[in-house]
């Protein structure tokens, strides 16, 4: 018995010991650039592999107890975005799980040990049959309302905690296990067992973006608070660190896309005002639809550190993330010792001389200081 217990204490050393070491040695390889790909098997070629060290195909969904693939487009998706490991091979290709709308299940299944076994099992076996390197979970929200009709429980927070066990257990220590977390405060206190949760996984991916999705505007993705607007990259980060969470094991967020507002009136250029919101802009899409020779002021909050649009003829406003706020946040990513960032979502960007080369650019550059 003695000798069993001995051993069982000693393999759980060794996985946690080789999950850190593993962690390490890829911080001392530079930040990670993580993209969610939401696109389809026919834009996968489109960007540069080369830019990227994690991909998750977003998404895959619940059926019954297991993960589901669900179209034969998104099994040719996941296996493209598995192939450009041949531009890349240090690339890391990660099946995602869940997204906003994927978990009305969620709460009652995995509330059972033999459900997160199964759903466990199952992440293993598709990992295998398409050559993935892990899963990212992204439960919006546990314990927490969400979508309409997506069941909640106070006990959803233990769940997800032995649901990351389920999956350690099953994956072993060199599949890699990312959540995507809100960015947020309820969900930042009461979705998440920060200490066991951040023993296991390999990163969080703090959704440090949609801080503004009702009738007033403010920005979407700001790096640093303001009198206005406390919810902030910083402020959540900051608030993870306090709780205990790694630096290393923290992954700051990027939008690809812009928020719009109509009727919104000609006051502090359109900032923290009434309107209508109108549905969300990719950011290739911008200059297009948003010219700024056509009465669309680009502008920069000095103490957000975010862009922002305001034209006052149209009384048209948007918030987004652009080449200086990524520069700025992968900046800051690294001045912190965070483990790199990432963003919703790659198809969003242009294929080239958008976004993604802005944040390669800044971390090639800090590489070389």
């Amino acid at each position: 018995m003695e000798r069993c217990m001995f051993l069982a204490i000693l393999s759980i050393i060794l996985i946690s010991c080789s999950t850190s070491r593993k962690t390490t040695l890829r911080n001392n390889d530079g930040l990670t650039v993580t993209a969610y790909y939401a696109g389809g098997p026919e834009k996968v070629d489109s960007f540069d592999a080369q830019k990227i060290t994690h991909i998750i195909h977003s998404f895959s969904r619940l059926e019954g107890n297991r993960l589901h693939v669900r179209t034969g487009r998104d099994s040719a998706t996941i296996k493209k975005l598995v192939g450009l490991k041949k531009k890349n091979p240090q690339l890391k290709v990660l099946l995602g799980f869940g997204g906003w709308g994927g978990c009305e299940t969620c709460s009652d299944v995995f509330a059972s040990e033999e459900n997160r076994v199964a759903f466990a099992r199952s992440v293993k076996e598709l990992g295998e049959h398409f050559g993935t390197d892990g899963i990212d979970l992204d439960w919006e929200y546990p314990a927490l309302p969400s979508v309409p009709g997506h069941g909640y429980k106070p006990e959803d927070k233990q769940a997800f905690t032995a649901l990351v066990q389920a999956l350690r257990t099953a994956l072993g220590p060199k599949q890699e296990i990312s959540l995507a977390a809100g960015g947020f405060q309820r969900a930042l206190d009461l979705s998440v067992e920060w200490g066991p949760v951040m023993q296991l996984a390999d990163r969080v991916n703090l959704m440090t973006y949609d801080f503004t999705t009702g009738p007033r505007t403010g920005h979407n993705a700001s790096l640093f608070s303001t009198p206005e607007q406390p919810l902030s990259a910083d402020q959540g980060i900051r608030y993870l660190r306090q709780l205990g969470v790694p630096a290393h094991k923290i992954v700051i967020g990027a939008a690809f896309y812009a928020r719009r507002w109509d009727s919104i009136p000609p006051v502090q250029g359109g900032l923290y005002q009434s309107g209508i919101a109108v549905e969300p802009l990719a950011f290739r899409d911008l200059d297009r639809t948003l010219p700024p020779g056509e009465g669309y002021e680009r502008r920069w909050d000095s103490v957000a550190h975010a862009p922002y649009i305001y034209n006052a003829r149209l009384q048209q406003f948007a918030t987004y993330d652009d080449v200086r706020s990524v520069k700025e946040k992968t900046r800051y990513a690294r001045q912190q010792g965070l483990n790199g960032i990432m963003f919703w979502q790659l198809a969003q960007d242009k294929p080239s001389g958008g976004l993604l080369q802005a944040i390669h650019e800044e971390k090639v550059s800090g590489d070389g200081r």
